[in-house]
């Protein structure tokens, strides 16, 4: 419908933290809409809400419900849509507010962490043909067996991006508590910069890495449309903030910025055909059965030709690690061995691992300031170093002020 002149946003839970911040939020739409915009707007929940409502599932579920985690997770998020909803209609703008699932947000069955498949956004379309101004809860969908699911952390910028995308949408904006992308944590790296523009795929594996700016699947969508993304402050929304958008390839080798992952895990399995185990591949089946969230998997040969299999397990991604760790530790005994305590530090940019003495440089880095690596990753846009937890904020400044020199 890109007859009508349609924007997405979306605002973090830090924007609708108190009424003070609501009220903000409701001063950038009214805005939007004198502009002649029509206007869709994906809202987190409000603050810490989204935690305490896992704290207390935690409390009655320590092993785990993941498909009850997604009915009270979701709450969060709809009650941010009512509020936004009421307070716009209070100021004379006629608003409704949707569920993911009214929105028309179709996903898989994988709860606690599942991908949208299909948007049928018929709802939102009636209700912008009828004027009004549409709030959508983030976050969550429906799966085609009528379960409510969640998105995984981060949820609502994918929301937000895929309804830009399936509405045509002209713009979307991401408004957070923060006035773009910036070349590392500010609140750990002094010396950190905003990043004016940034390429879709660098701002994915920016994502990937840990910052916090942006969901990784929502890029995944504006790729595939070509939606720009504006990444803005709701508390200095003229200010332009970070353009993504899909850039011309640059020459020269581009160090786009740091970012991390606290407290990951590393899992070894090791195949045992001995005692007729095929470790590995139980490991990775017990994982996926538990719905936990696994990545950067490999497989190597080691001591005897044994085969091993190294995976990275995201604690932020799970919401019962601990449980998980204890099963994991029963099950499989002494065919895996599990790390704790580690960071994943990365460095970002287009044709960063094109030569190899880049990671040579890296790796040669951390040693000479007595920084020991439990191991490295790499794709065509970035390079992960693992790191002990307590030499995470070292070895961020470190090679930021390698991104600068």
């Amino acid at each position: 419908m890109r007859s009508e002149k349609i924007v997405v946003l979306k605002f973090g839970g830090s924007s609708l933290k108190d009424d003070s911040c609501l009220q903000r939020v409701i001063s950038i739409i009214s805005d939007r809409i004198s502009s002649g915009y029509k206007v869709v707007t994906v809202v987190s929940a409000r603050g810490k809400t989204t935690e305490s409502l896992l704290s207390d599932a935690k409390n009655y579920a320590p092993e785990g419900n993941p498909r009850e985690f997604d009915m009270l997770l979701t709450t969060g998020e709809r009650a941010s849509a009512a509020l936004v909803a009421m307070a716009l209609s209070s100021k004379g703008i006629p608003s409704i507010s949707l569920t993911g699932s009214q929105a028309g947000i179709i996903t898989d069955d994988n709860h606690t962490n599942a991908r949208i498949i299909e948007i049928r956004p018929d709802r939102v379309i009636s209700a912008l043909k009828d004027g009004l101004t549409v709030i959508v809860g983030g976050f969550q969908g429906v799966s085609f067996k009528k379960e409510v699911t969640t998105l995984g952390r981060g949820g609502s910028d994918t929301t937000a991006v895929a309804l830009a995308a399936a509405l045509d949408a002209e713009l979307c904006e991401i408004f957070s508590d923060v006035d773009g992308v910036y070349s590392a944590d500010p609140a750990k790296v002094p010396d950190a910069y905003k990043i004016d523009k940034l390429s879709y795929q660098e701002m994915q594996e920016l994502s990937e890495a840990g910052a916090q700016v942006l969901h990784s699947r929502a890029i995944e969508f504006a790729k595939e449309k070509g939606i720009a993304i504006h990444c803005k402050s709701t508390f200095d929304p003229e200010n332009p903030g970070t353009v993504i958008h899909g850039f011309e390839k640059r020459e020269k080798i581009r160090k786009a910025g740091v970012a991390y992952e606290k407290n990951v895990v590393l899992i070894h399995a090791y195949e045992n055909d001995a005692k007729g185990l095929s470790t590995i591949n139980d490991v990775l089946c017990f994982c996926r059965d538990k719905n936990s969230a696994v990545k950067q998997i490999s497989f190597h040969k080691g001591y005897n030709d044994s085969l091993v299999g190294s995976f990275i397990l995201s604690r932020k991604e799970n919401y019962s690690c601990d449980a998980l760790l204890a099963e994991l530790r029963s099950r499989f005994a002494e065919n895996i061995v599990i790390s704790e305590d580690l960071s994943a530090v990365s460095i970002v940019g287009e044709g960063i691992t094109d030569r190899s003495d880049t990671l040579l440089e890296f790796i040669r880095l951390m040693r000479d300031n007595n920084i020991a690596l439990s191991g490295f990753h790499t794709s065509s846009f970035r390079i992960s170093l693992l790191v002990n937890t307590e030499n995470l904020e070292k070895s961020l400044n470190l090679l930021h002020k390698y991104c600068v020199d």
